[in-house]
């Protein structure tokens, strides 16, 4: 919590109890993005899309700033669909922030309106 700016991967109430207590401790309270498991794959974190809503009321009811949804679309598929349905999802819940994107497919990402993209791929590997 000291060290950030951002939490990208809040996914479930434990999880954002935990970070209220240490945000409290270091009276420091970073923005989160709620973790959204949007290709519903069970090998990945995020909480399920029925469970959005109540996640993001438990953060607006939290100390911590939502500064909105994230999101890692499954491997294979056109990325595009499962951004514009986080995109829809944020603009419902009235949040401008989208966590979405990688080195491989940040530019369709930013179409679609991503506000955070993540390319450690593209500028670390050889």
């Amino acid at each position: 919590v000291k060290l950030f700016e951002a939490i990208h991967s809040v996914d479930r109430g434990s999880l954002l109890e935990a970070l209220v207590k240490e945000a409290d401790k270091a009276r420091r309270h970073p923005a989160v993005y709620v973790q959204v498991n949007i290709g519903e794959e069970e090998q990945k974190g995020g909480c399920a899309l029925s469970e959005v809503p109540a996640l993001i009321d438990a953060v607006r009811a939290s100390p911590l700033p939502l500064a909105g949804l994230m999101a890692i679309p499954p491997l294979g598929p056109e990325p595009g669909p499962y951004f514009a349905l986080l995109a829809k999802i944020a603009r419902s819940h009235d949040l401008t922030g989208l966590s979405i994107g990688m080195s491989g497919d940040f530019q369709a990402a930013v179409m679609l309106g991503a506000t955070a993209v993540r390319i450690g791929t593209a500028l670390f590997e050889d």
